[in-house]
């Protein structure tokens, strides 16, 4: 049964006709934790802060149910945001469930809530996958850092950064991007503070732009069928996050699969309540995030439809 949409999803404001994107394979499956936060930071992407509950906390319950359905489709690997995923009471529970099937990703501020949990989180070392974590530093400077999560909190997070990689855990990091910056200098004025925590100079690094609070509408381009031909390849389209995966969303009680880990304020773009309903529906690029995807190559994944295939390839 076709999901119902609004009038304009599948055409702009001037009646031409909406980009989209196919979506091919389940590559990474994402769970949203829950909008609940330690911390109230005034750029967050999800709106969260301190017991938000606009999206709610998934239970193991529900997690199981989208974990197994996920195996059973080919997933590769699951991924955790928030929020603050370990603020979710369930979490720890949740986290290992998953990895005894899959690889998992987990976003955090890598502040009390997860140190207060780290001799817990080190048992998750012997689960049959592995566990990596992708940490907040926004700044290069940790004046600019703690300006918006709070004094102290890059050296909190600096220094979990090095024990959870010293511990065997992989880790990345996730920044913000300013318009017109120089990003290859931004990502080298790490290095010293990566040398301090004693982790890898080359670990990789995430860098969101500007994607506006949930809720909000910006003025941006709207993308046609034309744009996503004219001026992106086939590569391109692929590596757009909705080609390859989905998220779950829990609201008003209900658990929704969501086209994309950012447009969780848009209702169209939850596509049922189960991923073999929603897996092959065709995702139109409506929502003002879409942009950024368009304009800047922007991800939440570390790996992408690239990797899926290779996987794919190599397990054939």
């Amino acid at each position: 049964m076709p999901m119902k949409h609004a009038d304009n999803w599948l055409v702009t404001s001037k009646d031409e006709k909406r980009g989209y994107i196919q979506p091919q394979l389940l590559h990474e499956f994402w769970f949203h934790t829950g909008t609940s936060c330690n911390l109230r930071c005034p750029f967050c992407l999800e709106g969260s802060k301190p017991g938000d509950d606009r999206l709610q906390f998934i239970t193991l319950d529900d997690a199981i149910r989208f974990i197994d359905e996920a195996v059973a489709l080919g997933v590769n690997k699951f991924s955790f945001t928030g929020g603050e995923p370990f603020v979710n009471p369930h979490f720890t529970e949740i986290l290992d469930y998953a990895l005894n099937f899959k690889p998992c990703l987990v976003l955090t501020n890598a502040t009390e809530p997860l140190m207060n949990q780290f001799a817990r989180v080190k048992e998750f070392n012997s689960k049959p996958h592995p566990l990596n974590f992708r940490i907040s530093l926004d700044h290069p400077d940790p004046a600019k850092h703690d300006e918006s999560r709070g004094k102290g909190n890059f050296k909190k997070a600096l220094d979990t950064l090095g024990r959870l990689y010293h511990a065997g855990f992989g880790v990345s990091i996730a920044r913000l991007m300013p318009a017109g910056e120089n990003s290859i200098a931004v990502d080298r004025a790490y290095e010293p503070f990566f040398r301090q925590a004693g982790v890898p100079l080359d670990i990789t690094i995430i860098k969101f732009p500007e994607f506006y609070k949930p809720g909000s509408l910006p003025e941006v381009p709207e993308i046609t069928e034309d744009c996503m031909t004219r001026y992106l390849s086939e590569s391109q389209r692929d590596g757009f996050m909705c080609n390859y995966s989905k998220m779950i969303v829990k609201q008003n009680g209900q658990c929704g699969v969501y086209a994309c880990t950012l447009v969780d304020d848009d209702a169209d773009y939850n596509l049922g309540n189960t991923l073999n309903q929603a897996i092959t529906e065709r995702v139109r690029l409506k929502h003002h995030r879409c942009y950024s995807c368009f304009a800047f190559g922007a991800s939440c994944s570390e790996g992408g439809c690239e990797d899926a295939k290779e996987e794919g390839q190599a397990s054939a």
